[in-house]
């Protein structure tokens, strides 16, 4: 980079706890502060509804961004008739709310990058350990489910000519994903938070927002 700027992180809890030690949005912090700003905007338990409904006043005092990560859907593909369907938002809804995140990003900032991330996959076994007052004995949200999510998201990156990081396929082609890469089911172990990391840089790198 020329000069610092901002890349600017947004999404739910798993960009909200990703600024923890170690996790994926504190060491993109590390790695990129010679040269740029991180910014954080995570907001636990949303969905893309609630997202446009704040990014105006979310994205005050971000000034000269050289790109943003949008992170949501994990929220949105939880099962409607389970017990987080409050969060649960329409496929059809999803992807419409996707693309007017992005065109609000690009009509205040029309140079930066946009990069997307799918949601993560689900370790349904975890999720049944890790209930969070969930007494159904069935999982609130399922792998399925948020691989259909997943392919929604690089629909509407295709549609838009964005980048995007599908870790939903990614961490799927590991053995042992469910419990390397997820400590509950949905939330990323340290190893989880390097692989997302090390994405994140590369789609940096690639699309020249940073040479390192």
């Amino acid at each position: 980079m020329l000069s610092r700027s901002e890349v600017v992180l947004f999404g739910d809890s798993l960009t909200q706890g990703s600024f923890r030690d170690g996790r994926w949005g504190a060491a993109l912090s590390h790695h990129l502060s010679p040269s740029a700003d991180v910014v954080a905007r995570g907001y636990s338990g949303y969905n893309t509804r609630q997202a446009l409904m704040v990014i105006h006043r979310a994205m005050e005092g971000v000034d000269s961004p050289a790109a943003f990560t949008v992170f949501f859907g994990a929220n949105d593909a939880a099962l409607p008739d389970r017990s987080a369907a409050s969060v649960h938002v329409p496929l059809f809804e999803y992807t419409n709310n996707l693309r007017a995140i992005c065109a609000f990003i690009k009509a205040k900032w029309p140079s930066t990058l946009v990069i997307l991330i799918t949601p993560p996959p689900i370790d349904e076994e975890g999720r049944l350990r890790f209930p969070y007052g969930n007494r159904s004995g069935l999982p609130e949200r399922t792998n399925l489910a948020a691989g259909t999510y997943a392919g929604a998201c690089i629909y509407v990156a295709k549609q838009l000519g964005l980048p995007v990081i599908d870790i939903w396929t990614k961490m799927q082609q590991f053995s042992n994903w469910e419990k390397a890469f997820l400590w509950d089911g949905l939330h990323f172990t340290d190893l989880g938070n390097h692989f997302l990391f090390q994405e994140v840089v590369k789609a940096l790198r690639d699309h020249g927002v940073v040479d390192y």
